[in-house]
């Protein structure tokens, strides 16, 4: 017998198999045509979606999934784009299906938790969510050379669910039980999950500027300056830390490095958004905080003979980096316009990186809670 009449008969077997089989059991048959359908529609949907065409994308995802509901990456796209509508119910909806369907979909059980927590006000949904992240066993972890390794987006993932929990308990402090007992409780949780966050992710600005807030909410000030310096040595750029730390200063009564870092927060807030609301107010807290500093500079900040580039305050020494420092060689003229080289980035970056209260939190220092702090 030669080959092609092997083939044929072969070919005929699985031809009959495949009636056999589709006579006995109908029903598998009827969902692997749908699964191939729904699949069609889904992939269908994701071309809309990288053209942003969402209202499209929205009704290929739906029909797709009526076919195959199983798609959980479709689920996780539907979420995504609920949300750029601003419709939070139905994407928790579609990231609970995702999940469902898939229950080691990090990334969706990641969203699902922020939105629960920022948008619907779900803040235990949220922490349940991000203590299951928490769960994933490190079984899952890979690691073949030069292949395959989901070792360093597994330590990512922890981090940010260990960030995320940390907001959660934060919010939960301020939004529900008002009692200070219970503020106190969660407010310590949150500082312990801030902790564990930056345990794995050490350079994550937000991480060090949360817990700053979080020891400024609970009241312990010293912790609070040192990781809102923490924050302003990472990300010299961002006005939160450098905000929040000059209202801490003002709070403690040093009014002149307050005002310090209150103008670097205003000139940065300035740039990211121009004139807005929440300019005006830093403005207007600003110029408290120089009022309050002309009234008692004579008695915080005596006049002293110091030949040196230093002042002394309570007995300690303060260095300052002369204006001179800051911009000699930095700025040139170049066919009449006055243009800036890398000299005077590096020093902006540095003077702003720089967080030369961070001596005055190794005392003990016990107030009430400061009020007015970014949240």
């Amino acid at each position: 017998m030669n080959k092609r009449k092997l083939s044929k008969i072969f070919s005929a077997l699985i031809i009959l198999a495949i009636i056999v089989t589709a006579c006995l059991y109908p029903q598998w048959y009827v969902t692997q045509f749908k699964k191939v359908g729904g699949m069609y529609l889904v992939w269908q949907g994701d071309r809309a979606l990288r053209k942003y065409k969402f209202q499209k994308a929205i009704d290929y995802y739906n029909r797709g999934l009526v076919l195959f509901p199983g798609h959980y990456t479709a689920w996780f796209n539907l979420g995504n784009i609920y949300i750029l509508y601003e419709d939070y119910y139905s994407a928790v909806d579609a990231y609970e299906n995702a999940i469902k369907y898939n229950p080691h979909y990090i990334t969706a059980r990641m969203n699902y938790g922020v939105v629960s927590a920022e948008q619907l006000g779900d803040f235990d949904g949220a922490i349940d969510q991000y203590k299951t992240i928490l769960d994933v066993r490190k079984k899952w972890l890979v690691y073949i050379p030069f292949v395959f390794n989901n070792i360093k987006s597994y330590k990512t993932n922890m981090g940010l669910a260990y960030y995320n929990m940390g907001v959660a308990y934060r919010q939960k402090s301020i939004y529900q039980d008002p009692s200070k007992r219970y503020q106190m409780e969660n407010l310590s949780k949150a500082i312990g999950a801030y902790q564990e966050a930056i345990k794995i992710l050490p350079d994550h600005y937000d991480s060090h500027y949360n817990l700053g807030l979080a020891y400024h909410l609970f009241g312990d000030y010293n912790n609070a300056g040192l990781y809102y310096c923490k924050a302003v040595k990472i990300s010299p750029m961002s006005y939160e830390a450098h905000y929040n730390l000059a209202l801490l200063l003002k709070f403690l009564k040093y009014y002149k490095e307050s005002i310090v870092e209150m103008q670097k927060a205003t000139l940065l807030l300035t740039e990211a958004e121009g004139a807005t609301n929440r300019q005006k107010y830093v403005f207007d807290v600003l110029n408290d905080i120089s009022r309050r500093y002309m009234e008692t500079k004579d008695v915080l900040y005596p006049v002293v003979e110091n030949t040196s580039n230093e002042e002394e305050k309570d007995g300690k020494k303060i260095e300052e980096t002369a204006p001179s420092e800051l911009m000699e060689g930095s700025v040139a003229y170049v066919g009449g316009n006055l243009v800036l080289d890398d000299n005077f980035d590096k020093a902006m970056m540095k003077n702003f990186g720089t967080c030369a209260a961070e001596k005055y939190f190794s005392e003990d220092v016990q107030y009430e809670n400061e009020k007015y702090i970014h949240r």
